[in-house]
C-alpha cells in the first residue's frame, strides 16, 4: 500500500443529538439514577434522591456529550486511511465495526476502489479493514443488540460478515450498495 494521497473529505466528531432526544435521556438518566439510589439508600430523604437524579440526568445528557468530544474527537477528526495508488475517497462515515466482541470505533471510508474501516487511537484494536467491492455479495441492514435499526451487515462471496453500527443507516446502506453497481 501506498500512502501517497492523504487527501479526504473533513468530517468533524459531533454527538448531534435532538432537543426531544436530549429531554428523554435527562428523563430516562434520572429514573434509572434514581431507582438505584432509592434501592441502595432507602434511609435518604425522597426529595434528595428526587434532586440528585434530576441533577444527575440534566449534568449526564449536557457534559457527557461535550467530555467525549474532547476526548475523541481529535482521534476520530484525524483518522486518514492508507489509499492505493490512484484510490481517491469519496464519502466519509463515522462508524463502529465489531471485531468479537469490541466494538471498534472510528471512520469507514467509500473510495473508488473500495470500502475501508479505519479505527480511532483508543480502541484495543487498532487496525484498517479493507473490502474490495468485487468480493461483497450483500449489503443488509441488521440490528445492533437485536434492538437498534442502526447496524449494516456486509457479507462477502467467501461468507466473511462485517457488522457496523452507522448513523442514518438507509443512507449508509444505499451508498454502500450504489458502490456494488458501479
Amino acid at each position: 500500500m501506498n500512502n501517497k494521497k492523504v487527501q479526504y473529505i473533513k468530517k468533524e466528531f459531533k454527538i448531534d443529538l435532538t432537543w426531544k432526544q436530549r429531554i428523554s435521556s435527562m428523563f430516562f438518566t434520572a429514573i434509572i439514577y434514581g431507582t438505584v439510589l432509592f434501592l441502595f439508600d432507602r434511609n435518604q430523604n425522597i426529595n434528595s434522591i428526587i434532586f440528585q437524579a434530576i441533577f444527575f440526568g440534566v449534568l449526564f445528557v449536557l457534559i457527557f456529550p461535550w467530555a467525549m468530544k474532547k476526548m475523541l474527537g481529535k482521534r476520530v477528526n484525524n483518522i486518514v486511511p492508507e489509499l492505493l495508488d490512484e484510490e481517491e475517497i469519496e464519502d466519509e462515515i463515522f462508524a463502529n465495526l465489531f471485531r468479537g466482541v469490541e466494538g471498534v470505533g472510528g471512520k469507514m471510508f467509500l473510495t473508488n476502489q473500495r470500502l475501508i474501516f479505519k479505527s480511532h487511537s483508543l480502541n484495543i484494536q487498532k487496525a484498517q479493514t479493507n473490502i474490495e467491492y468485487s468480493i461483497i455479495s450483500s449489503v443488509q441492514k441488521r440490528k445492533t443488540a437485536k434492538l437498534i435499526d442502526n447496524g449494516i451487515k456486509i457479507i462477502t462471496k467467501q461468507n466473511t460478515e462485517y457488522d457496523f453500527v452507522v448513523n442514518h443507516r438507509d443512507d449508509v446502506l444505499v451508498k454502500v450498495q450504489n458502490k456494488l453497481k458501479s
